[in-house]
């Protein structure tokens, strides 16, 4: 044992500046325990990592960086973890497969005067009937749902991270997007903030390039019409990006009101964005195409992943660009949820998720490896996207 310390000892000593050596214990997580110095400081600690963790190979260890508060740098050699085993694509492809169907279902387009029934059989076969005319809300928001998760996927395989194929979950009967989206597993540690981020940022952005031309396309499909009360209906919410996105193919916001109510058109559109109050009766809005809801619906995905917190795309971005300090923005969007939850009960949902699921973060092998200026940039444009696309008020009951 002397002598495999020593050796352990000298390959961790062409990296770090030793200061002490603790053996780990039967409670221990660790072998063995550095602190010290990286001898290159930070600015090649990504290098060092890797230069580590080749040596330790063939001694069946791996390295763990970690930046310890007032205790500076710290090495942790911990037994290599197994790979994981080889998974099995059929699950995803059945999963699809059901996803597909149900999709198709919920966008079948029943004609005008065609009575709906009230029961589940009814409806099941009403919709049946008319599946074939579900493609082109389909095509649109599956195609968007892949650019996410797949962007995921090859943003893991670029970085050698192992990451699983994208599940689709079908839900036909109780959405009106027929799922409740796609999700990949990261299937083993992330090797440091960079490929975290890299990986959680990949989704949404590679989402969004879908979304965004899906959506004006969908708008072109569009006509608009006179709001009048609907039994059970509702009003897409606005994000910033689709208030946008709306003007540019219409020409003004929407749904325009048949009156301000007495207030200025700036108070209305702050007071109608953030509450969805008062519903627009007699004004003008989109009758939008199943196409422009499926690229609505994009948006208000990228946004949702976008939250951040725990292990949504955004609580990687961020916990990759401010590390452990992240935790103290629970707190703040906590209570944020809750108060927009006044206007939209689904956010008391998200804040309990929340609440008892997102408190906790993903580690990475290596903790010391900052990002780098570019990456930086780019997390702090997702916050501006995140802004952009945030939806306050998801859908406004009619």
């Amino acid at each position: 044992m002397t002598t495999d310390l020593e050796i352990l000892n000298s390959l961790v000593a062409r990296i770090f500046r030793i200061e002490d050596v603790t053996s780990g214990g039967h409670n221990d997580p660790y072998l063995l325990r550095y602190r010290g110095q990286l001898l290159n400081g930070t600015e090649d600690s990504a290098a060092a990592y890797d230069q580590l963790a080749e040596a330790l190979k063939p001694h069946g260890l791996m390295p763990l960086f970690r930046q310890v508060e007032n205790q500076g740098q710290v090495i942790l050699l911990v037994e290599k973890l197994p790979a994981p085993p080889p998974s099995n694509p059929r699950t995803n492809l059945i999963m699809f497969i059901l996803t597909i169907i149900s999709v198709m279902l919920t966008g079948a387009q029943i004609p005008e005067g065609v009575p709906i029934p009230e029961d589940i059989l009814g409806l099941l076969v009403l919709m049946v009937r008319y599946f074939y005319t579900g493609w082109p809300f389909a095509l649109a928001l599956l195609s968007i749902l892949l650019a996410h998760e797949f962007g995921h996927y090859f943003a893991g395989r670029y970085h050698k991270t192992n990451v699983s194929l994208p599940f689709f979950i079908p839900l036909p009967f109780f959405s009106i997007l027929g799922t409740m989206g796609a999700f990949i597993n990261m299937r083993e540690l992330p090797k440091n903030k960079r490929t975290l981020f890299d990986i959680g940022i990949a989704g949404p952005l590679a989402g969004l390039v879908v979304s965004i031309p899906v959506l004006l396309i969908g708008l072109s499909l569009s006509t608009t019409s006179i709001i009048q009360p609907i039994e059970n209906g509702f009003i897409e919410g606005n994000s910033i990006l689709y208030l946008l996105a709306k003007f540019v193919v219409f020409g003004q916001l929407l749904p325009a009101p048949a009156d301000y109510n007495g207030l200025s058109p700036i108070l209305y559109w702050l007071a109608y964005f953030f509450t969805g109050q008062p519903v627009p009766y007699g004004g003008l809005d989109v009758m939008i195409h199943p196409v422009a809801l499926a690229g609505w619906a994009g948006i208000l995905v990228t946004a949702l992943n976008l939250i951040p917190a725990g292990q949504f795309d955004g609580g990687h971005i961020l916990y990759a660009l401010l590390g452990k300090q992240v935790r103290r923005a629970l707190p703040f969007l906590l209570v944020v949820m809750g108060g927009l939850g006044v206007f939209w009960a689904g956010w008391w949902l998200w804040a309990a998720l929340i609440f008892f699921l997102g408190r906790t973060h993903p580690e990475t092998l290596d903790e010391i490896t900052a990002l780098d200026p570019r990456r930086r940039a780019l997390a702090w444009l997702m916050i501006l996207i995140f802004i952009l696309v945030f939806t306050p008020v998801p859908m406004v009951g009619m």
